[in-house]
């Protein structure tokens, strides 16, 4: 089945739209139709004299152009046209790097503007709340700091070619599972402090031409029919003013959803939806002004758009295959490098690739990209095998081990195993290529487990045993188990899905030609079960619950005292970094509080290498449940052996911040906080304890309110004390002695108030709440 995409006719414009105008000239219906998809990938365009209104051109991304080169399908899957296609999201988050990732976008940028496309769908921010979710690879982390500022530096990479973005899953979007109708079930202050910082930081900074909006329902409401998440949240807190589209079958009721604020249906709906909304606006359901607002944003990111389609350049395919070779090397993890005979496993010497063997189906067939609506068609694509070969000049012998096929072949699979155990006798050493393959993770499906294939697992333990130096390089898009099988090798490089040069990237780091680097964005527990989400993951009859609140990803392992395989922040490298002075000055209180911190990081080996230094920030005495520490800056920095640099972090009030329950908004609250600086959230090397004053945080008195609230309260309480002072001296009072303090503190005043003489009535009650809150 297929879906005609016809091109635009109507002729570009010699400049820009004017927008104030069309909405006054164009009809109802027309401005309805400029609110949906004309097919699969494009716009709506009018075409008549006085209204001359282009289509244009959306499609996905995000690590690379995906645009349909022949009659889009109904699902958007066809064959593309040739593009870079870059490390997925899962390696360009473990860079650190803003602005590598900058410099990614700014090639995306290239790529889709040569293309005549005006938009890439793409990044995506949403948190990995769990490591089966199975788009994580199209994510950067289980941390919103650094899912929010790598997703500012894509966005402003490739808008900086004239080409807008599409920040995506808007919002609560952590697993596949029922993924079009389910209810991520949530409370406010997790939803601000995990699942929608990473938006408003991308958001605030980059200016993403467009926002998409999730598939799934947020408390019970679908997120394209949100007016919290899309007018309150999205416009009015964070001043965007850019257009909302759906994801691509995410609209169920066309009128609700573009009066929450969702400005662009895609893709097409065959003008049935169009109808409604003109039905809407004449009935009077629908204020036509709302629809013009939606309009308004449309013609003004056609607007954005001109210039680019006008002049839509070209770009060099090596200089960008170069680029994802160097972004896929400083994307790889170093989890391990032990000693063997007294020297590191990694990197290994090219001069002794005669007696290396390497073994594994994905040194020859690399798994380098996601299933699903991400799929690029690669300009080049580079195997691990032939670049080891060709860096080493040596013809590496060679063995599959195992099959990748969905469904296990015991015959296949024990007679490559016998083949491969055969070769890995004769080496000293073998480099085993594991993963996952593309059948286990992809957009629209969960993973049911994390761990490798039995064939992989079962091969690394006949290799393991025949052979004292196993380097595993791992190919996958979502964290894998290690500690069954970790302690038989002796190095362990997580490549995850490095693109089309990831084979390139890999050798260079097997052999010392790069440093590794990288850093994970995500922890890597002993065991699925260990995980916060275990439990509540991925719900069922139509619901998820989020049962774990703000403790996601590390911030659970650090509050529990969790072992874990590998911390979030760790990685490896063939040099080691030292650190030292740090300085933290806080000036200011409460909203205008600011903390500045400086460390010294030293290169204290003797290779030249980049270190990821990470600022973590803890509040041990708040009034509510928070991390032991979170994440709120970082910086890599490249330095020669012996080489030092400052590093200097400025946090602002907002990184000392929680969202108050009931106050619903973000607050500093006085005392003390821990400002550490580290190589991982478990690898802190300095820490510095600092005192921060704190805004009054004084919630409102309320009938609901307990004696002991009441009590606290700067005003309530002094009223409450004389009173009770009062009733004790009156005959036949209740006593209110520490003794029955403990059973009255924690009942709210109304009940006090209904026990009749206990110490005050019903209208005292009210006098009180009045006195508290005199606004």
């Amino acid at each position: 089945m297929s879906i005609d995409s016809p091109h635009p006719t109507t002729p570009r414009t010699a400049g820009p739209l004017d927008v104030e105008r069309l909405i006054q000239d164009l009809t109802l219906e027309e401005k309805a139709s400029l609110t949906s998809g004309l097919d699969f990938w494009h716009t709506q365009p009018i075409d008549r004299p006085g209204a001359q209104v282009p289509s244009v051109m959306l499609t996905d991304g995000p690590h690379g152009l995906r645009k349909q080169d022949e009659a889009a399908d109904h699902l958007g899957l066809n064959n593309s046209v040739p593009a870079t296609c870059f490390p997925t999201a899962v390696t360009l988050g473990s860079t650190w790097d803003v602005e590598l990732v900058q410099r990614v976008g700014q090639a995306l940028g290239r790529e889709t503007r040569a293309n005549d496309v005006a938009v890439l769908l793409g990044p995506g921010v949403n948190i990995k709340r769990s490591p089966l979710c199975g788009r994580n690879f199209e994510y950067f982390s289980e941390d919103p700091v650094i899912s929010g500022d790598l997703g500012a530096a894509l966005i402003q990479g490739v808008q900086s070619q004239g080409v807008g973005t599409s920040i995506k899953h808007f919002a609560a979007n952590n697993q596949e599972t029922d993924r079009m109708r389910v209810s991520a079930d949530v409370d406010e202050r997790t939803l601000r402090e995990i699942y929608l910082t990473g938006f408003e930081r991308a958001i605030t900074r980059a200016a993403p031409w467009t926002v998409m909006c999730a598939y799934n329902k947020i408390n019970g409401t679908y997120a394209s029919q949100n007016h919290w998440l899309l007018t309150e949240v999205l416009r009015e807190e964070w001043g965007y003013d850019g257009v909302v589209v759906s994801d691509w079958g995410a609209v169920t009721d066309r009128v609700p959803a573009l009066a929450a604020g969702l400005d662009l249906e895609m893709p097409a709906s065959g003008g049935r939806t169009d109808a409604e909304i003109v039905a809407a606006v004449r009935s009077g359901a629908l204020d036509e002004a709302v629809l013009d607002q939606a309009v308004r944003r449309h013609l003004t990111l056609l607007n954005r758009s001109l210039p680019a389609r006008t002049s839509p350049g070209s770009y060099d395919e090596a200089a960008h295959h170069a680029l994802a070779r160097e972004a896929a090397a400083d994307g790889a993890v170093l989890l391990r490098n032990e000693n063997v005979d007294g020297v590191p496993a990694l990197p290994l010497d090219p001069a002794g690739a005669a007696s290396l063997a390497v073994i594994g189906e994905f040194a020859r067939t690399p798994r380098y990209q996601g299933a699903g609506s991400s799929q690029v068609r690669p300009t080049m694509l580079d195997d691990a095998l032939s670049q080891i070969r060709a860096l080493t000049g040596t013809e590496v012998p060679f063995a599959a081990g195992f099959t990748t096929t969905a469904t296990p072949d015991a015959g296949a699979d024990a007679a490559l195993l016998t083949e491969a155990v055969d070769l890995a006798r004769g080496a000293e050493t073998v480099v085993l290529f594991l993963g996952l393959p593309a059948s286990h993770e992809s957009e629209g499906i969960d993973r049911d487990t994390m761990d490798l294939p039995a064939n992989q697992v079962a091969l690394l333990a006949a290799v393991a045993a025949v052979c004292a130096r196993v380097v595993v390089v791992l190919a996958n898009g979502s964290a894998v188990t290690t500690s069954p099988w970790q302690d038989q090798t002796a190095a362990i490089l997580e490549g995850w899905l490095g693109g089309q040069a990831g084979g390139g990237a890999v050798a260079d780091l097997l052999f010392g030609v790069r440093t590794p680097s990288g850093k994970l964005t995500e922890t890597i527990p002993l065991r699925l079960e260990d995980n916060a989400s275990y439990g509540n993951f991925p719900g069922e009859f139509g619901h998820v619950r989020y049962g774990e609140g703000v403790l996601v990803g590390y911030r659970y392992y650090d509050a529990k005292r969790m072992a874990v395989a590998y911390p979030f922040g760790h990685g490896l490298s063939y040099t080691t970094f030292g650190y030292s002075d740090l300085a933290v000055t806080v000036t200011g209180a409460g909203p205008t509080a600011s903390v500045q911190a400086s460390v010294v990081v030293t290169n204290t080996g003797g290779v030249a290498g980049a270190e990821v230094a990470q600022v973590y920030v803890g509040d041990p005495q708040a009034a509510v449940l928070r991390p032991e520490r979170e994440l709120k800056a970082f910086a890599k920095v490249t330095l020669a052996p012996g080489e030092s640099r400052t590093l200097t972090f400025d946090l602002d009030a907002r990184d000392l911040s929680y969202w108050h329950p009931v106050l619903r908004r973000w607050v500093v609250e006085g005392g003390e906080f821990v400002v550490s600086v580290g190589a991982s959230s478990r690898d802190l090397r300095e820490a510095s304890s600092i005192t921060v004053v704190g805004e009054d945080i004084t919630p409102p008195l309320t009938a609901d309110s307990t004696l002991s609230e009441a009590l606290a309260h700067p005003v309530a309480g002094e009223i409450l004390r004389a009173a009770m002072a009062q009733a004790g001296d009156a005959a036949g009072a209740m006593p209110l002695d520490e003794g029955m303090m403990v059973l009255a503190g924690g009942m709210p005043l109304k009940v006090i108030a209904s026990f009749d003489g206990m110490l005050f009535d019903q209208s005292q009650l009210d006098a009180l709440i009045q006195a508290a809150n005199p606004s």
